[in-house]
């Protein structure tokens, strides 16, 4: 399914959006936050976030690019998350 197909299902607010997105972006998606956060279940949670925080904002914004929109909420939230935890030992 082509990018501007799913960001259309998220205008509709159709769940099916969020299993496009998995299905296209979601490998993607998990690198980003396995490659930042060290702790599976950790990375996990910034996955799922991701998706929440994805369907949030699509409606009002319309990424040009989905899977980079995507990856960068997803970067960001594990960032954010590994700043929570604190330094590592």
């Amino acid at each position: 399914m082509k990018d501007h197909e799913i960001i259309a299902l998220f205008f509709e607010r159709s769940e099916r959006a969020i299993t496009e997105l998995i299905n296209k972006y979601g490998a993607a998606i998990k690198n980003v936050a396995s490659n930042i956060l060290k702790d599976a279940q950790d990375a996990e949670e910034a996955v799922s976030d991701t998706y929440l925080t994805v369907w949030n904002r699509i409606p009002p914004a319309e990424p040009k690019y989905l899977g980079a929109c995507s990856c960068r909420i997803a970067r960001n939230l594990s960032l954010e998350r590994m700043s929570m935890a604190g330094p590592v030992q």
